[in-house]
């Protein structure tokens, strides 16, 4: 079964993991929100692709939902003694991955191709994606002006009110040939619980991606709700939701998908104890709602989502 995952950071990585939990039952490949990219300390640094690498990779720090376990923090130490900057937090093993990196992007090498020789190095059975090879980068607008994404999101805390949010350089860059494949040839099209407007919507805006995922695959797309119990499982989706003039709900995920991206999403599934209720309210946005156990903190919960993700295909089938 081949499988497309949309993804950002920590839930699209869970997710994605899910899926590459069940082995040989499924061919994933994993496209990945790079709008988070930054570049500090002269290394270019890819957090969502490299939280997907981790957790794949079974290296992941699940405590912080960033980084890798048991990691050590020398050069940290010895870059604030210097008096640089630290409040992107770099751990000496994840700075290896920043080197190795930004010496073979400096060689020329394509980000795809960089993160196709971590994900052998690394022993990954999936295919890793960066959406675009191209530099985008998300920008968002707070009571103090535009900010850099790692600014809000990082070194403010996301405490800031987001009033605006635009994709700089998207206009120019290009979904890669391998993204475009990896949705033409799929048979299921998730879109992970990630955050919908900074790890979602930086996917989907860019050019020709969109028509490609409607017109050239005949897969469902299902979403995964990123909000339960009127709360992100992780970051700041309900409240830049509510600060859009949304509702920090599963319905309003529903709304805000069936609105932006009409006709996309075939299947949004909400959790199945804090959100039945929505059921209906979901189904008047023109989307079907489905209920299932979608926190998934632990091996056995993400394989179990991702098995009964799968199931689902087989009404699509039955439906034509």
């Amino acid at each position: 079964m081949r499988v497309t995952v949309l993804a950002g950071g920590f839930g699209g990585a869970r997710m994605a993991h899910g899926f590459a939990l069940l082995g040989d039952e499924v061919d994933l490949s994993v496209i990945v929100n790079t709008g988070d990219d930054l570049e500090l300390h002269c290394l270019n640094i890819s957090p969502d692709l490299d939280t997907v690498l981790y957790t794949l990779a079974g290296l992941a720090n699940e405590e912080t939902g960033w980084g890798v376990r048991d990691e050590t923090w020398s050069a940290a130490t010895q870059l604030e003694r210097y008096g640089e900057p630290t409040w992107f937090r770099l751990g000496d093993r994840d700075l290896a991955t920043h080197i190795y990196r930004t010496a073979r992007l400096r060689d020329g090498t394509r980000l795809t191709d960089v993160m196709q020789q971590l994900v052998h190095v690394l022993g990954v059975r999936a295919a890793l994606l960066p959406m675009t090879d191209d530099p985008v980068r998300t920008k968002v607008r707070t009571d103090e002006g535009w900010l850099d994404f790692q600014d809000y999101f990082v070194r403010r805390h996301h405490a800031d009110s987001v009033r605006e949010i635009r994709f700089d350089g998207v206009e120019k860059a290009r979904p890669t040939h391998k993204v475009l494949a990896a949705l033409a040839s799929a048979d299921l099209v998730v879109i992970a619980p990630s955050n919908p407007f900074v790890s979602v919507a930086p996917i989907l805006a860019l050019p020709g991606l969109l028509d490609a995922l409607r017109e050239s695959s005949n897969a469902p797309v299902i979403a995964v709700s990123p909000i339960v119990g009127g709360d992100a499982l992780r970051g700041p989706a309900a409240q830049i939701m509510s600060s859009l003039g949304g509702e920090p709900t599963a319905a309003g995920v529903a709304w805000h998908y069936a609105t932006r991206y009409p006709g996309l999403v075939d299947v949004l599934v909400i959790d199945n104890e804090e959100d039945e209720a929505q059921i209906n309210e979901i189904a008047a946005a023109g989307i079907e709602p489905r209920t299932a156990a979608i926190v998934i903190p632990d091996e056995v919960s993400r394989r179990d989502l991702a098995r009964e993700l799968l199931s689902y295909l087989t009404g699509f089938t039955a439906s034509g």
